[in-house]
């Protein structure tokens, strides 16, 4: 898949995950995400994302849409990145009033603990189909 060897620019992101530019530039400064193939060095410079840094920002976007706080969303991430030994495209994030879980074919991994909140589920699939989707738009 070539898409997943191409860098994408701040606008590129915007435009496919439809996250604006203000939100992702805010994002990348406070490292919710953080552009893989080039971050920003002062000012003038250019983030260059990754097609796996689409797919967060997407998930970011459909938590945020789904009424999940910056906060929740972040934490949620956070903890997706660090079990992503998942086929990201096979898992489905699922967020409840007791905390996260990652499902994947094996079964869940519990990501947070605590916490209120509403049922929210992310389907990664349905992502990766999105994101595929603009870039072959494009």
């Amino acid at each position: 898949m070539r898409e997943l060897e191409r860098g994408f620019s701040g606008p590129t992101v915007c435009r496919l995950t439809g996250v604006t530019y203000r939100q992702l530039d805010y994002w990348a400064r406070t490292d919710l995400i953080t552009p893989s193939i080039q971050p920003a060095h002062g000012s003038g410079s250019k983030r260059t994302y990754s097609y796996r840094d689409l797919v967060e920002v997407k998930v970011i976007k459909s938590l945020l849409d789904n009424g999940v706080s910056l906060i929740r969303a972040r934490q949620a991430v956070e903890c997706l990145r660090a079990s992503l030994g998942v086929d990201l495209a096979s898992a489905t994030l699922v967020l409840s009033s007791r905390g996260s879980v990652l499902a994947d074919l094996d079964g869940l991994v519990d990501l947070l603990k605590g916490g209120q909140g509403v049922l929210n589920i992310v389907s990664m699939a349905s992502v990766v189909t999105e994101i595929t989707a603009a870039l072959e738009a494009v």
